[in-house]
């Protein structure tokens, strides 16, 4: 049975279990829960000394009580993919405890006929998803043995793609038990990043960044995807779980279509910057939290 380690431990955050553990406390504990329980939460994927303060924010809104099965939609960063990869992991290592993955689920997901699959090379080398599985480890410590996990690497998708995701992961976005996690950043700005829109009218360069990204973020508390798709683009903002998001989108309208008596509600809770670019060398990635809860 493949395992997945967990690499980016003791670099990108601790190895150590209880500094872990102390250390999502502390972000949980600063954050307030005033739009749960969520259904589903977007939050950062980067380093936690840059975005775990920020992340909190999201997974404070999530009710362990009820999640059972946990969705990890993550954008993938090194390997190009056409449509959306399963895991071929039956468990994801943390600090804190194994994650276990959902082998039911993963083999609906491939009857669909939409989904192929990644090798544990390319899972061990991608980020996007690992980042956040510390916080669903910390979050659902209580029920340890009582949940699921759904790895899915999102690739460069059309909006045409991203619909039809939509709509096969719908069903599982309206069972109250099932939580999804949208893994993105926003802005990655800078000539590293071959990205340097700047509209001056904004005053510095962080503030213009700022303004791009809230921008966006209204659009996708507006959940409409078609807006979402038209700002980027418009602005080619280098949001990189833009993909993820999208899919995300899509299948909130296909719920909303289907059940008129739904309403459905995502805010953002926090907003930060990695640094406040000045000058045309500096460079900064953004990241926002958000949570979706239905009413």
């Amino acid at each position: 049975m493949p395992v997945r380690k967990a690499i980016h431990a003791g670099s990108w955050y601790t190895d150590s279990g209880p500094e872990l553990s102390r250390q999502l406390e502390y972000w949980l504990h600063q954050a307030d829960l005033i739009h749960g329980p969520a259904r589903a939460i977007i939050a950062p994927h980067a380093g936690y000394q840059y975005c775990g303060a920020c992340g909190g924010h999201a997974y404070r809104q999530v009710s362990p009580v009820v999640v059972r099965r946990i969705f990890i939609l993550g954008p993938s960063h090194h390997v190009r993919l056409s449509g959306c990869a399963l895991s071929t992991a039956r468990k994801y290592k943390t600090p804190l405890y194994d994650l276990h993955v959902d082998s039911q689920v993963n083999g609906e997901l491939e009857m669909t006929g939409q989904f192929e699959w990644m090798d544990l090379d390319t899972d061990e080398n991608e980020h996007s998803i690992e980042m956040h599985l510390p916080y669903i480890a910390k979050v659902m410590e209580n029920y340890k043995h009582q949940f699921t996990i759904v790895p899915i690497l999102v690739g460069s998708l059309s909006p045409e793609r991203e619909a039809c995701y939509g709509r096969i992961l719908s069903s599982y976005l309206g069972d109250p038990q099932n939580l999804f996690i949208i893994s993105s950043d926003f802005c990655h700005w800078g000539h590293r990043f071959r990205y340097t829109y700047y509209d001056r009218s904004y005053g510095n360069i962080y503030q213009s960044i700022e303004e791009l990204d809230r921008l966006g973020m209204n659009i996708i508390e507006n959940l409409n995807p078609t807006d979402f798709t038209n700002y980027l683009k418009k602005f080619g903002n280098t949001i990189c779980g833009r993909h993820p998001i999208g899919i995300l989108l899509q299948a909130v309208q296909e719920l909303l279509r289907n059940d008129s008596r739904r309403n459905a509600n995502l805010k953002f809770l926090k907003y930060a910057q990695s640094s406040q670019c000045r000058n045309m060398n500096d460079s900064s990635v953004s990241y926002a939290s958000a949570a979706l809860v239905f009413e």
